[in-house]
């Protein structure tokens, strides 16, 4: 995950000179990416009810960004999982494009009670430091916290699925094991051979705990997930009983491919890619 990142915010493309950091939630940019591309795309919130919000999760109160279509009831829910620079304008603007299309987007900061992942822009440190104490059986249980406020808040939870994007990928792979009541999954390039805390599983490893339908989305030329571990998640859930997967690899496609803020950003995937994901929750009852 660590070269990862650091390859997908390397310079190589026109930069604008936006430079506002990430003061509150879903607002501004992580500093760890500035200055962020001039092809940033921008969805407004006209019609939505949009903003931060708090989320009890334990006793702790938890920040997250949440769109929705305003004054709507009885909404499909899709949680959004961050990369490691937590849920900044990027992720904002993801739950947007999604309550375009009806539902209510949730984004946790699953990384608040460790740091402020936005604040950080030496990236092996904000690993270490924020990105590292946020083990699974954590971001389970606050996932499962928002999905309860959602059901409180609008939102239609028998209908509920999960997308993230890297750390948030393999977040959504994780999450669709935990949770029997997620309908549908989409995981954007997240490692599916690798865990990042002491006694956590490989994704390989929970395949057979796997029941949703779960599409993942790849580029074959992201050099840290090898399409190899791919090959084998796929091999482990047929094995599993779990034929419902799907991946989709595009070809000469790097790491953060969906990222529009980055170097890594390639419009014709990322466009495929979402494309995919919106039919995929309404194939599998998350619409």
């Amino acid at each position: 995950m660590l070269k990862d990142e650091i390859d997908s915010l390397a310079p190589g493309r026109d930069y604008s000179r936006r430079s506002f950091v990430q003061t509150t939630v879903g607002s501004g940019f992580a500093a760890a990416v500035l200055p962020v591309t001039a092809q940033t795309v921008t969805t407004d919130a006209t019609g939505l009810d949009a903003g931060s919000i708090s989320i009890k999760s334990g006793d702790f109160a938890m920040p997250a960004y949440r769109a929705a279509p305003a004054g709507k009831k009885n909404l499909p829910v899709v949680l959004v999982v961050c990369e490691i620079f937590g849920v900044h304008e990027h992720i904002a603007d993801v739950c947007r494009r999604f309550a375009k299309q009806g539902y209510l987007a949730i984004a946790p900061e699953l990384f608040a009670r460790h740091g402020n992942a936005g604040a950080y822009t030496d990236i092996p440190k904000l690993i270490s430091e924020v990105v590292s104490k946020a083990g699974d059986a954590q971001v389970n249980a606050d996932l499962d916290a928002a999905v309860a406020w959602a059901a409180a808040n609008g939102g239609d939870t028998s209908k509920l699925g999960i997308t993230g994007f890297c750390w948030g990928g393999r977040t959504t792979w994780r999450y669709a094991a935990h949770n029997p009541g997620v309908k549908a999954a989409v995981a954007w390039y997240g490692p599916v051979a690798r865990a990042y805390h002491p006694g956590d599983k490989t994704i390989i490893e929970l395949a057979g705990s796997i029941k949703a339908p779960v599409l993942g989305l790849y580029g074959a030329a992201d050099t840290g997930i090898p399409v190899e571990t791919l090959t084998q998640l796929e091999a482990a859930l047929k094995a599993a009983g779990n034929a419902q997967c799907e991946f989709v690899v595009f070809p000469d496609t790097p790491h953060a491919f969906h990222a529009d803020y980055r170097p890594s950003y390639r419009p014709a995937a990322a466009a495929d890619g979402w494309k995919r994901c919106l039919e995929w929750f309404k194939k599998n009852g998350v619409a």
